[in-house]
């Protein structure tokens, strides 16, 4: 049996029992450790994470970029592979790391982006038309580290810095159901507008025509979710309407300081 790799997997967690197994199982026997900060989770996150044989770390929620952080000082490597509770390497992703550390060639770059795809409840693997995006999730950590933000948790590079891309994919099964999509997406908005207000950013009011109509062709047309026939539909109405109550808690908001300046 060949040598764990190098490399230090961390995983931030809260309430996440019934997905962290996947994640854990999917880089398990071949990286040096595998570290989970939890935030008082209430369900068996914990156990399962310990009875997968990752070192479990507790730690109060301050935030998204502010728990990534954290989580990078738990590790003992310098070279960093980041997984959120609902995600999971693919068995192609493991080999062209697997095969990268043994050759050397990961050293070619400071940091590598990784795709990251969508994966449904009812399927096994991300479609061939799956809606992903890039982040650097594997990189040196004396290169960069995650930002400070506690609304966004992405890796900032030192300047100079070399980044590449990997072929490989991130599974993201980020959608248990439509009833956890929706309390998701209202419990981010809340966090998005309350960060942009806090850096004294506001949208336009005209936002709340045009922010569904918008949102929705850009997940049915361009993330090509028709593609998923009536599930696609279903999940444009729903990132349309997230989008849109961005806005609208804005103007909320909005509304409620001004109604606040003038004493009521």
């Amino acid at each position: 049996m060949t040598s764990p790799l190098p490399l230090s997997v961390f995983i931030i967690a809260k309430d996440e029992g019934d997905r962290i197994g996947r994640t854990i199982a999917s880089v398990s026997g071949w990286v040096d450790e595998v570290i989970v900060v939890d935030s008082g989770s209430t369900d068996d996150t914990v156990g399962v994470a310990q009875g997968l044989g990752a070192r479990v770390v507790q730690n109060d929620w301050p935030g998204y970029g502010p728990q990534k952080r954290f989580g990078e000082d738990q590790c003992r490597n310098d070279w960093l592979l980041n997984l959120d509770a609902d995600e999971e390497v693919t068995p192609d992703l493991a080999e062209e790391i697997r095969a990268k550390f043994a050759n050397g060639s990961y050293r070619d770059a400071d940091g590598w982006r990784i795709m990251i795809r969508d994966v449904y409840a009812h399927e096994d693997a991300p479609a061939p038309w799956a809606y992903g995006y890039h982040q650097i999730r594997l990189y040196n950590r004396a290169k960069g580290r995650f930002s400070a933000s506690t609304v966004h948790d992405t890796v900032r590079p030192d300047p100079g810095s070399v980044i590449r891309s990997l072929d490989g994919i991130i599974a993201h099964r980020s959608i248990r159901s439509l009833d956890f999509q929706v309390g998701k997406y209202n419990r981010y908005s809340n966090m998005q507008v309350a960060e942009m207000r806090g850096r004294g950013r506001r949208l336009s009011r005209w936002r709340l025509l045009s922010e569904f109509p918008v949102a929705f062709f850009k997940a049915y047309a361009l993330r090509r979710y028709w593609r998923y026939g009536w599930w696609g539909l279903i999940l444009s109405v729903n990132y349309a309407h997230a989008r849109f109550l961005r806005v609208a808690k804005d103007y909320e908001a909005e509304l409620v300081e001004r109604s606040d300046r003038s004493g009521r």
